[in-house]
């Protein structure tokens, strides 16, 4: 079984064919799925995500403020946010953080939006899901800084930084999420990265229908593609396609709480 642990399929991408774009993933031994909420905090956009959740039993929602709508985080939005996580298939916190690539938000308040975050799903128990792009070395200070005594709960997704983020990551108790884009030919440094993580903290992921992975680049990204990012990723690390799908599954309900059953067709 391969879990999706990162996707976006209440998307408008997906309006007109979401069904089957489900039953494909679970054709292809997706056996359950992380729909990440993203959008304006104060509408019912994140509340979308979490009734795609609803609409099918192997799939799971998180809900919480991108680094880009950081400028539209208030009280108002927070209370919003904590009534959805009420919800039985909200099961994170995300997706947060810093991205000083597009900077679509000040930093400063990316920063501070970032910290609150982190302090209310640590307040509800929940892990929380981390976006950083171009933020290395802030992001790494606030989790460190925000980071409750037990231990980070939480997975860097779709990572893209160096090994030395890696390392510091794995210090700090997190996960590290895959994408596509391992897959791409000049992702060299990527994959040098990955290769420093053990299996015991990683996890893999579409984050679509962004970053199709080879052999599809071009098309719009769906989780049924996570198999060929998993596939990359068991020939990277020299372990068969079953271990790398069995101890990411693993990962994946310790993480997030979750019993994946086995797939039904």
């Amino acid at each position: 079984m391969f879990v999706d642990s990162h996707c976006h399929i209440d998307g408008v991408a997906f309006d007109e064919d979401r069904d089957q774009v489900v039953r494909r993933a679970k054709e292809a031994g997706v056996a359950a799925m992380l729909n990440v909420g993203t959008g304006d905090p104060r509408s019912d956009d994140l509340r979308r995500a979490v009734a795609v959740a609803e609409r099918y039993d192997w799939v799971y929602a998180s809900v919480g403020v991108h680094p880009h709508d950081a400028k539209l985080f208030d009280d108002k939005a927070e209370e919003h946010l904590l009534q959805l996580t009420e919800n039985k298939k909200v099961v994170a916190w995300g997706e947060i953080g810093l991205d000083y690539h597009y900077d679509h938000s000040p930093r400063d308040v990316q920063r501070d939006v970032f910290r609150r975050q982190i302090t209310i799903a640590n307040e509800h128990r929940l892990p929380i899901i981390v976006h950083s792009r171009d933020a290395e070395d802030d992001t790494i200070e606030i989790l460190a800084e925000c980071s409750p005594q037990d231990g980070f709960r939480g997975v860097m997704h779709c990572f893209g930084g160096s090994a030395e983020m890696a390392a510091a990551c794995l210090e700090l108790g997190s996960y590290i999420s895959f994408a596509g884009n391992v897959t791409f030919k000049n992702a060299g440094p990527l994959r040098d990265a990955a290769r420093t993580v053990p299996l015991d903290r990683l996890l893999v992921e579409t984050d679509c229908p962004y970053l199709t992975p080879v052999p599809h680049r071009g098309k719009r990204n769906e989780p049924s593609f996570v198999v060929h990012t998993a596939e990359f990723l068991a020939e990277l690390y020299g372990v068969t396609l079953v271990e790398l799908a069995e101890v990411t599954t693993r990962n994946f309900e310790k993480l997030f709480g979750i019993q994946v059953d086995p797939i039904r067709i």
